[in-house]
């Protein structure tokens, strides 16, 4: 049974959570490189008897200086705090990374974050961790202050598969490229999009194979194209298999991204549901037919393939 775990939006901390363990960084997907950071964790937390925080941020940094990176996350906070649950970690700080906050100097985080409002004892961060304005701090800095306000900085050596360091970026790469079994191999888990369910023109319907229309939101933008997935319902433990579309629909000339599911063997009005679908195998590239009744047969090919998936 997972337990309670304690999401602080501030840097208030209760006593008990005070002089921890706290793992600092972006955590987007929560890879198997972050994987083997928390259960070293694990281990310091049994050795010293200390609770384990992670200070993590909202909208994520990169996504906040660049307003044009829309399509870049890999999961999303609600995905991203379940994971944490899992991981055995006792409270998150979800800190909102605002304009004020950008600007904190990198001896002020480590002074009046660190040493004052979170007193921690050990500080995790990755060997390319950069914080403060302009990020001007590093992971030397952080070293450098040890003595002064009493902590230790752990940064072990990254995960590398096949020479490759494993990372959110190489993940993303992957997933945009349509290399989802090496996506989900890394992250251990299926790949998933959580969506709410919009309503849609239905040309589905009309074709014979109706769909379920979810907008992506701010998900990185896997290769476009058509997904053997497996939906979840409102957070249901029980799954239904279906296929994906994953793109522009260029038979119909339209222009929004849009995530369609057209799930086996079920009927029933989704609308404004939140489903939960993840993506087990890519199947094709998306194309443009010269007529409805070609894309019909394809997806008839489709069909096959992902529900033999």
């Amino acid at each position: 049974m997972v337990k309670l775990m304690k999401v602080y939006n501030n840097f208030n901390l209760k006593k008990k959570h005070k002089r921890s363990i706290i793992l600092i960084g972006n955590f987007d997907g929560i890879h198997s490189g972050h994987q083997k950071l928390f259960n070293l964790a694990k281990k310091y937390k049994k050795k010293f008897k200390l609770e384990i925080g992670v200070l993590t941020f909202e909208p994520m940094p990169k996504m906040f200086f660049n307003k044009k990176v829309r399509n870049f996350r890999i999961s999303n906070l609600e995905q991203k705090i379940e994971l944490l649950k899992n991981l055995s970690v006792d409270f998150i700080i979800n800190k909102r990374f605002d304009n004020k906050f950008s600007k904190i100097k990198s001896l002020d985080f480590i002074k009046k974050v660190i040493y004052e409002k979170l007193n921690a004892k050990f500080i995790f961060v990755s060997n390319n961790f950069k914080f403060g304005n302009k990020r001007e701090g590093d992971v030397s800095q952080l070293i450098s202050y040890e003595s002064i306000y009493k902590y230790k900085t752990i940064k072990p050596e990254p995960l590398k598969i096949k020479n490759k360091v494993v990372s959110s970026s190489l993940i993303r790469s992957f997933l945009e490229k349509g290399f989802l079994s090496k996506a989900n191999k890394i992250l251990k888990r299926n790949w998933c999009i959580i969506g709410k369910v919009e309503k849609g023109r239905q040309v589905g319907k009309k074709i014979g194979f109706p769909t379920c229309n979810i907008d992506i939101k701010d998900y990185v933008l896997a290769k476009p194209g058509v997904y053997a997935v497996r939906v979840f319902k409102n957070n249901s433990k029980s799954s239904i298999k279906g296929i994906a579309n994953l793109g522009y629909r260029p038979t119909f000339n339209q222009k929004k991204l849009l995530l369609e599911v057209h799930l086996f063997n079920f009927s029933g009005n989704l609308y404004n549901k939140y489903l939960s679908v993840e993506f087990l195998r890519f199947i094709r590239e998306e194309k443009k037919f010269k007529s409805t009744e070609q894309l019909r047969k394809q997806i008839k090919s489709d069909l096959l393939i992902a529900k033999n998936t």
